[in-house]
C-alpha cells in the first residue's frame, strides 16, 4: 500500500479506501511491526541478477515510483510474488489471496471488511483471490528478505499450482 495515490481519476468510494490505506498504514505499522526494517534500497534490488526475485521486486517498486516501506517490505513482495497490481480492487485482492493462504492480521482483516463492504462490485473478483490463495502452497510467512535471489519463476512455481501461473500470467 506503497503511495496508492497516482494522477489517475479515481471514484469516491477508491478515494476513499486510498484514504484509509495511506492513514491506516502508518498507525499500524507503528503499532503492530517490531521487527527491523530490511534497510534495503530500491537500486539495491535493481543491481541482483535479472531472474531474481529482489530484481523483480526492484522493477514493480521502480514501475510505481516506490520505495520499500520501512518494516512492511513484506507487502510489495506478495505484490510481486502474485502478479497484482496497486490499483485499489487489487491491493483488496491480495490482501483476499493472503487470508485465503492462511495469513491473518487485523489490517488483512480491516481492508478485506472495509474493501468488500465500499467496493461490492468487485466481490467476484476478491472470491477468486480468496480461491487461489487457498490453492497455492502457503507463501504468507516467508523471510522474503532471505529469499531476494532465489529465481521467480521457481519461486512462483513452488506457490502456485500451473493453472495458476497460467491464469495470471505468471510463468514467462
Amino acid at each position: 500500500m506503497n503511495n496508492l495515490l497516482f494522477n489517475k481519476t479515481k471514484t469516491p468510494r477508491k478515494q476513499l479506501i486510498i484514504w484509509l490505506f495511506e492513514h491506516s498504514q502508518r498507525i499500524y505499522t507503528s503499532m503492530f511491526k517490531n521487527h527491523e526494517s530490511w534497510n534495503i534500497t530500491k537500486a539495491d534490488l535493481l543491481n541482483l541478477p535479472q531472474p531474481t526475485f529482489g530484481r523483480h521486486l526492484g522493477e514493480f517498486l521502480g514501475k510505481n515510483n516506490f520505495e520499500l516501506i520501512p518494516k512492511v517490505e513484506r507487502h510489495d513482495c506478495y505484490h510481486v510474488l502474485c502478479g497484482y497490481s496497486t490499483e485499489v480492487e487489487d491491493e483488496i485482492a491480495l490482501q483476499c489471496l493472503c487470508y485465503g493462504n492462511g495469513k491473518r492480521s487485523p489490517y488483512l482483516y480491516g481492508a478485506i471488511i472495509l474493501g468488500v463492504a465500499i467496493l461490492p462490485d468487485y466481490y467476484e473478483y476478491y472470491y477468486k483471490s480468496y480461491k487461489t490463495g487457498k490453492r497455492a502452497n502457503p507463501f504468507h510467512h516467508f523471510d522474503y528478505k532471505k529469499l531476494l535471489n532465489v529465481s521467480i519463476i521457481d519461486f512462483r512455481k513452488v506457490i502456485f499450482p500451473k493453472s495458476e501461473l497460467l491464469k495470471f500470467n505468471l510463468v514467462y
